[in-house]
């Protein structure tokens, strides 16, 4: 009886802890790159043969590549608000925003200005609630930060003790606007690009500083539940060589280091490395910079023997072919996602998600109940898991004075402006090019219009549009079309906007009711 009795009480404990084990909550690391075309990644058609990024290839090899991703808003702001609020960033409530949407006549325009305030409740916050520390490091251009102290010479010494008391002071506040937002770990930060640190001398990448601040952060928490946003700066510009990899390594945007960081292969192996894999275009030293700096991450985790029990999201901040419009170069955006041993979809799904649905998706892996109540974006854990899942019956998508919507074969994409920007004089029009380029000169960045009679980007009501949508601006036939329809099924290019044909009007008539019903249910006005 005694020895039945120790066998249960065995078995007993020997299921408790294989209970506990099999329900521990994964780690996740959401790592979010800048600008990276679809020629950068191996595992696209685009970029096959074109890279080395063995650790993205590795995540895209084990995990499964989300090949109808979507993003909501293709600039870098809003598309960061989508991630981590879960909703879409005509719900953004920070001053500036609301602003914006008084001055241009009750509309809301999504642009760089969709700022996460304290008072929004984000997905770090619902995460801690389950028991996770959070951290970010790298690129914020999200969370609101207010009285930054400007810069009078974007040229001065980031050694004058003036200057480098603004950049530290600078730095804290941003720091410290992160912590207040939801998150336990702010360091290795970059508020904006590299050129709005504030001056010349220090508008560098720094690729290293930030790996070692999400090495640190894993180090630091690998005995508990954690969370990491990973955002990296590049490879946004700056991308020449002497403001990038071969900066030198103590410069970051507090000021400079004592010591440089130590936690990536040595940057002057960089092109040696490159051109050992037989590439030799120009530039591909900042993609596998950016994959060094994962694989570090990798890499610590698996010292800290965590790694099959983290989950990675690898995602771009948006499409690059087409960013600052709606078109679909802008939009579409496949991610990947990993864990150990793969997901029973198999390693490519091609269910329609938006990036609004990663907050929710992330929490459920979490164990949160009742989920999707919470956003504009639903968790597509089932479709990961290989189950049942209901997929959307359309997409929204916002940006500037465009919206669009995305339903079967077809996208139905609308144009607005404001009466008092499309009644603007010559002199007006004038005025607001010249201030615009003179913000830029003060940076020493290029100018991209002087125009001041081209018409307006789907953007920024700037003559000619801004810089960052420059490259898609009027490089389609309908750009300039207040109405467009595509059939995306025969048109993948959008090259015929079908708006116009007497046959294709139900179809349009459809479209817009179904776009109508996002707007409906969102703040501000938009007239179709």
């Amino acid at each position: 009886m005694n020895r039945l009795f120790a066998v249960l009480i065995i078995a007993i404990f020997s299921f408790s802890a294989c209970t506990k084990q099999e329900i521990k909550k994964p780690n996740v690391i959401f790592f979010i790159a800048d600008d990276m075309y679809p020629e950068m990644f191996n595992c696209l058609p685009e970029g096959k043969g074109k890279n080395l990024t063995p650790n993205i290839d590795q995540l895209a090899k084990d995990g499964v590549i989300m090949e109808n991703q979507y993003v909501v808003s293709p600039v870098c702001t809003p598309s960061r608000y989508n991630c981590l609020t879960g909703n879409y960033a005509s719900r953004a409530t920070n001053s500036s925003f609301i602003n914006k949407t008084k001055h241009e006549e009750g509309q809301t325009v999504i642009q760089w200005n969709s700022f996460i305030t304290q008072n929004d409740k984000i997905l770090p916050q619902y995460l801690k609630e389950l028991g996770y520390t959070t951290g970010m490091v790298g690129k914020n251009h999200v969370v609101e930060v207010h009285n930054l102290e400007g810069f009078p010479d974007f040229n001065a010494s980031a050694n004058d003790p003036v200057i480098k008391k603004r950049i530290t002071n600078n730095y804290h506040k941003v720091q410290q606007a992160i912590l207040n937002s939801g998150f336990d770990y702010a360091e290795g930060l970059y508020n904006n690009n590299p050129n709005f640190i504030g001056v010349k001398e220090l508008a560098v990448q720094n690729m290293d500083w930030i790996a070692e601040a999400g090495v640190n952060f894993i180090e630091q928490n690998s005995n508990q539940p954690f969370f990491l946003y990973f955002a990296t700066t590049i490879p946004h510009g700056p991308t020449e060589a002497k403001r990038s990899w071969e900066a030198n390594p103590k410069i970051t945007a507090k000021g400079y280091l004592n010591e440089a960081p130590n936690v990536l292969p040595a940057r002057n192996t960089l092109t040696k490395r490159l051109r050992d894999a037989g590439i030799t275009e120009p530039g591909k030293e900042n993609v596998l910079w950016l994959d060094d700096a994962l694989g570090a991450l990798i890499q610590k985790l698996k010292e800290k023997g965590i790694l099959d029990n983290t989950i990675i999201f690898f995602f771009n901040d948006h499409g690059q072919n087409a960013k600052g419009t709606l078109y679909q170069g802008g939009l579409h955006d496949p991610s990947i996602i990993w864990k150990r041993g793969g997901f029973e979809c198999g390693n490519v799904c091609n269910t329609f998600v938006s990036n609004v649905d990663f907050a929710p998706t992330i929490l459920e892996f979490a164990g949160a109940k009742n989920i999707n109540d919470n956003f504009d974006g639903n968790s597509f854990k089932a479709v990961l898991d290989g189950k049942d899942f209901q997929s959307r019956e359309s997409l929204y998508c916002e940006l500037g004075y465009a919206r669009a919507v995305i339903k079967g074969d077809y996208k139905y994409y609308a144009v607005r402006y404001p009466d008092y920007a499309k009644n603007w004089i010559a002199e007006q029009r004038n005025s607001i090019l010249n201030s615009y380029n003179h913000r830029r000169e003060l940076r020493n960045m290029n100018i991209v219009n002087r125009d001041p009679q081209k018409p307006f980007s789907h953007l920024e009501v700037v003559p000619g549009g801004g810089a960052a949508e420059n490259h898609s601006y009027a490089k389609l036939p309908g750009y300039f079309d207040a109405d467009q329809l595509y059939n995306l099924k025969d048109d993948p290019n959008e090259l015929k906007n079908l708006a116009n044909s007497p046959k294709n009007q139900k179809i349009l008539a459809d479209m817009k009711k179904e776009l109508q019903k996002y707007l409906d249910d969102l703040p501000g006005k938009f007239e179709l």
